[in-house]
Order: C-alpha cells, then sequence, then structure tokens
C-alpha cells in the first residue's frame, strides 16, 4: 500500500503510541498489510482490520475505538498531532458526546515541534526559579488515577511497582530454638544431655514461637465502573505478590478468576498481558453477590487460614442489587481476621453507601478505606502491618 492511506495508517499508530499504546514498526507494517487486505468499501472492515491488529488486550479497546472515530472523521486531526498544521476543532469529545481518554486528550494537544532554525534564532537566556513549590512528585501522590496523562501513569506505575507492604509477623503453632524462650524445649534438652554424657546439672534449652506474615486474599473488581483503578491496582497486587508469600489474588466481575499463578511472574509486562487472556469479563458488569458466593465455596477453606486479611476492591456498584451480598459478606467476615473495603469512590466527600450493594457490604467491613491515588495505597501499605486486634 502506497500513497495518501498508507501515510494516515502509519500517522494513526504514532498516535495510538504517543498516547500509550505498544504500537511498534511491526504492528504498524501489520495493520498496512490488514487493510490492504480488507479494502476501503466498508468503514467498518477498516475499523476492525486495525483493531485486530494493534491491540492486543482488554484495556486497550476503549482508547483505539476513541481515536479511530476522531482521527478517521478528520485525518487532519492526526497531522495536527503528529507536528504538522492544526485545524480548529474540539478533540476533547468523541462521536457520542462522551469525554475521550486523558491520555487521547493529551496526544492530540501536543503542540507542533518548533522548526530547528527557528529554535536557533529564538535561544533566550537560561533562568532559574528560587521560589518553593511542591515537587512533581508530592503532586502526582495526590491525583486522581483518572485525572492522570500518560506520562504521569507510567509515573505512576513506577512508584507502585516499587511499593512494599509494612511486615506482620503472627505467631504460629511451630517453635524455634531461642537463647532467652518462654518455652522449655524439652527433646532438645534431652538430646544436648544424652551428647554431653549426662550430669548433675542440666541445661535446659529453650524455644519460642515462630512468627510468619498472615496469607493476603485480595478480591479486585474489574467490572467497567472500576475502569483505570483496576489496571493500576493489578500493578499493585504484582509488587504484593513478588514481595512475599502466601498471597492470593483474584479478580471478578460477573464470575470469579483465580490470577495468582499469572501475577507470580517477574516480568509485570508479561504477567498483566497473560492476566489478560485468562479474565473474560473486563470493563463487564458486576455481579458482587455471586462472586463471592463462589469464592467461600471453592477457594474459602485453602486461602482463608492462618488468620488471613482480606482485601475487597470494589465500588460496591452491583448489578444484581445486592440480592444475597449479606449471608455471603458475612461467612467472609467469620473466615478471615480482617475485612478490608477499598473503595475508589470514598475520594468524594460526603459519600455515603446508598447502593443496595454498597448497604449489603458496609456493616461487614472491618475497615473502609479509600483507593484512588498513590497516597491512599502508600497508607493502605502501612495499614497492612498492623495486626487490627485479636481475632475474635
Amino acid at each position: 500500500m502506497t500513497g495518501a492511506l498508507a501515510a494516515n495508517v502509519v500517522a494513526f499508530t504514532r498516535t495510538l503510541r504517543a498516547a500509550g499504546l505498544p504500537v511498534g514498526p511491526q504492528k504498524a507494517l501489520r495493520a498496512l498489510e490488514a487493510v490492504a487486505a480488507v479494502g476501503l468499501e466498508r468503514r467498518e472492515d477498516v475499523y476492525w482490520a486495525l483493531h485486530a491488529t494493534l491491540t492486543d488486550r482488554h484495556d486497550q479497546h476503549e482508547l483505539f475505538d476513541q481515536a479511530f472515530h476522531l482521527f478517521w472523521r478528520n485525518p487532519d486531526l492526526l497531522k495536527k498531532a503528529m507536528g504538522l498544521l492544526l485545524p480548529a476543532m474540539r478533540a476533547d469529545l468523541g462521536k457520542d458526546g462522551t469525554e475521550l481518554s486523558r491520555r487521547l486528550q493529551d496526544t492530540l494537544a501536543k503542540p507542533p515541534p518548533p522548526d530547528l532554525d527557528a529554535r536557533e534564532e529564538k535561544k533566550q537566556e537560561i533562568r532559574i526559579d528560587g521560589r518553593l513549590v511542591f515537587s512533581a512528585e508530592e503532586i502526582l501522590r495526590s491525583k486522581d488515577f483518572e485525572q492522570m496523562t500518560a506520562a504521569e501513569l507510567a509515573e505512576a506505575k513506577r512508584i507502585i511497582a516499587g511499593m512494599r507492604l509494612s511486615r506482620l509477623a503472627l505467631p504460629t503453632r511451630r517453635f524455634r530454638p531461642a537463647a532467652r524462650g518462654p518455652r522449655i524445649d524439652l527433646r532438645r534438652t534431652l538430646r544436648d544431655t544424652a551428647r554431653a554424657g549426662g550430669g548433675d546439672v542440666i541445661e535446659l534449652a529453650r524455644a519460642t514461637r515462630r512468627e510468619r506474615p498472615p496469607p493476603l486474599v485480595v478480591l479486585c473488581d474489574i467490572s467497567g465502573s472500576m475502569g483505570q483503578y483496576a489496571r493500576l491496582l493489578l500493578r499493585f497486587l504484582h509488587a504484593l505478590t513478588n514481595d512475599r508469600d502466601r498471597v492470593h489474588v483474584f479478580l471478578f466481575g460477573t464470575r470469579l478468576t483465580n490470577v495468582t499463578r499469572s501475577l507470580k511472574r517477574r516480568d509485570i509486562d508479561a504477567a498483566v498481558e497473560r492476566v489478560s487472556r485468562e479474565v473474560p469479563d473486563w470493563d463487564g458488569g458486576t455481579r458482587i453477590g455471586q462472586c463471592l458466593d463462589t469464592f467461600n465455596r471453592r477457594w474459602g477453606r485453602r486461602v482463608l487460614g492462618q488468620g488471613a486479611v482480606v482485601l475487597l476492591i470494589t465500588d460496591g456498584l452491583d448489578r444484581d442489587a445486592g440480592a444475597g451480598l449479606e449471608d455471603q459478606m458475612g461467612r467472609l467476615r467469620r473466615s478471615c481476621r480482617r475485612l478490608i473495603w477499598l473503595n475508589p469512590l470514598l475520594r468524594w466527600d460526603g459519600y455515603e453507601p446508598r447502593a443496595k450493594g454498597a448497604a449489603a457490604m458496609v456493616s461487614f467491613v472491618h475497615e473502609h478505606r479509600p483507593v484512588h491515588n498513590l497516597n491512599s495505597l502508600s497508607a493502605l501499605a502501612e495499614a497492612l502491618g498492623d495486626s487490627g486486634g485479636p481475632r475474635r
């Protein structure tokens, strides 16, 4: 394929890459071949040809759809984003009046790069502003995930990858040798005495209880209402899974999926890609009661022993209007040491759980926390280091 159409397809792939999608030269070539194969008779054929070659994860679909309809409605808009002439039109609304992705808005709003000769002619004196201002990272930590640009999301992912939990260690039934332990180790005392040949004085060996972090079970909502939060939290869950043992991660929308083994991969991109292939209900509806019923019946006895801590990440918006949710929440609370509800809607002042699903959940949790920015994740990591009092 040659000519203006090929140039437009290549420019379209560059915009997707600038908006944060992993679109390289190989995908661009495949996109050209796909468009040449389907022809230009039907707009829908071109859409799906580009969709099949330029996206490979569920979370990329919305951004691709908005970029496609916006660009092919007026191809000059993409040339503007790539540094060419910029037509005057509003680019923050999609084809149906909905707000565009923040990353796509930032990509299309980039000013054209200045000409090299013009830059040489307009050299200015460099001045340093010595006024005290907040650091960029401090501002980023308090910014809502939904409001972050592509560059800010990349920085947030880097910070999340470095997060670590405070070490909470609970006593177990097993003992280990200790110089001044509270318990006498009779077996080791007799063994040491026999090895020494006996005697009038016997030195008592002491022991103390072994300590081990409790299991951490995460139930994360990946429905459409959770959006960007679920994708960022998946990075946080990957860091948790690779930082300590006995971390179990389940994703749910209309069904429950165990993704613990997939998140064990050290490479975060490979782990996220594998999870996206395993989970069939990304950005769909939410059936919290049914998914908790599946978890309690199939997984509760396996992963909730030894004082497990449960993180329930959801906004409480349930398609079934909370049907059967109270019974399942009660069973889940009785089976764990702590049940913590992480709700991104708590970022709003005056939030009240008026939805039937949220109202059925709030009375069963030990803690109700926001999870919408980096500061809330850091506070959660510190809170998990607290034992939360004795188990009832």
